[in-house]
């Protein structure tokens, strides 16, 4: 294995408090209740040792992060460890005050999740009124507050064909990025899949617009763009390759290469209320167990592009074969590629399906 870096950045999951149902969520189907998230002292602790460990970026997330009462606590001392702090939220708990005060403690950037450009549609699948305008209403406070906006536009049958207008929509709030994100497949998105997964018309519809938008608003807007995996011929450099750049810290401690690696059943990660963070980077057992490409099976480990895509997801390897050690099936060279392609257009076509949500019996207190 090549020398080990330091990571990147970090996704801080402060907790799974969140008020919106969203039908896709990636979060565990067993959430963790607030009882158990890490106290404001073990999260500077960890952001001490972020900072130490050479990391640049901490993104605080959730659920819904804003919830969290230390918040600004958290973000004024990870800007004074100096970390770019960026705020990943739903934007509906968020008043003006506590975004004003989170810019004084030294936030620097908001991300903001949409559902839809059309109202009646975005607050279907969020499980929740009002939702979409709330999120336009917060816009305008990061703007006055002069903080660096990206929208997040999750894409989906439902809302494809207006991604014209949710494009325009991100222009609107004010948005310097926006990040068009199909559907991953992962925690509620399972369940809801045969009434989630676009057609392939769609999709083409879809790639000669966000094309054309990119090059128009060159300079306006940047627009980032993840094909659905469904549909792909080759896999994605998930997170930048398994534990090479990126960490998820979970909120009652774990410490994942991503926010879906519970998933697979084998492996045991460590946890920073009983190790450091620097320690479980370098010398984790579960986050070295995909790291790099000395694990990869044929046709991976002879590939031309297994430093590019690092053998893909290993978490969809493991919903879509049974086994997180297979290569990706989105790619071609796959035994189960035909399958997932095959998968793929018949969810496309299934009808009068109804939405699963998250049950609140199920979620952690809200506030």
């Amino acid at each position: 294995m090549s020398e080990l870096s330091a990571p990147f950045a970090i996704l801080a999951e402060l907790t799974h408090r969140c008020p919106l149902r969203c039908v896709y969520c990636s979060n565990p189907l067993e959430l963790v209740r607030r009882s158990n998230e890490l106290d404001t002292g073990t999260w500077r602790r960890v952001l001490d040792e972020a900072a130490e460990l050479g990391i640049l970026q901490v993104h605080f997330s959730g659920g819904e992060p804003t919830v969290r009462k230390d918040l600004e606590e958290l973000v004024a001392h990870a800007t004074g460890r100096g970390l770019y702090t960026n705020l990943i939220t739903s934007g509906i708990l968020s008043d003006g005050e506590q975004l004003i005060r989170l810019a004084d403690a030294g936030l620097a950037h908001v991300q903001i999740s949409i559902q839809d450009s059309d109202d009646e549609t975005g607050d279907w699948i969020a499980g929740y009124a009002g939702a979409q305008q709330k999120k336009r209403d917060l816009a305008v406070t990061v703007a006055d507050a002069n903080l660096a906006l990206t929208i997040n536009a999750v894409m989906h049958r439902h809302n494809i064909d207006r991604i014209e207008s949710v494009i325009d929509m991100a222009l609107e709030m004010g948005a310097q990025r926006v990040e068009i994100a199909n559907v991953q497949y992962y925690g509620w998105g399972i369940p809801n899949r045969p009434n989630l997964m676009p057609t392939l018309d769609q999709l083409e519809s879809m790639n000669a617009i966000v094309l054309r938008r990119q090059e128009e608003l060159k300079g306006v807007l940047v627009i980032d763009y993840v094909v659905p995996d469904y549909y792909a011929r080759r896999p994605k450099a998930c997170m930048n390759g398994w534990a090479r750049r990126f960490l998820n810290i979970t909120p009652s401690g774990y410490v994942l290469p991503c926010h879906a690696a519970e998933t697979i059943p084998d492996l045991v990660f460590d946890n920073v209320r009983d190790k450091g963070l620097a320690d479980i980077w370098a010398n984790s057992t579960a986050l070295n167990r995909f790291r790099g490409t000395d694990w990869m099976p044929e046709p991976c480990s002879s590939c031309e592009y297994r430093e590019r895509d690092w053998g893909g997801c290993r978490c969809q390897a493991l919903a879509l074969t049974g086994s997180a050690e297979n290569t990706d099936p989105v790619c071609e060279l796959s035994p189960f590629h035909d399958q997932v392609r095959a998968l793929a257009e018949s969810e496309s076509q299934t009808r009068e399906v109804a939405l699963t949500y998250r049950s609140f019996s199920k979620t952690p207190e809200t506030t």
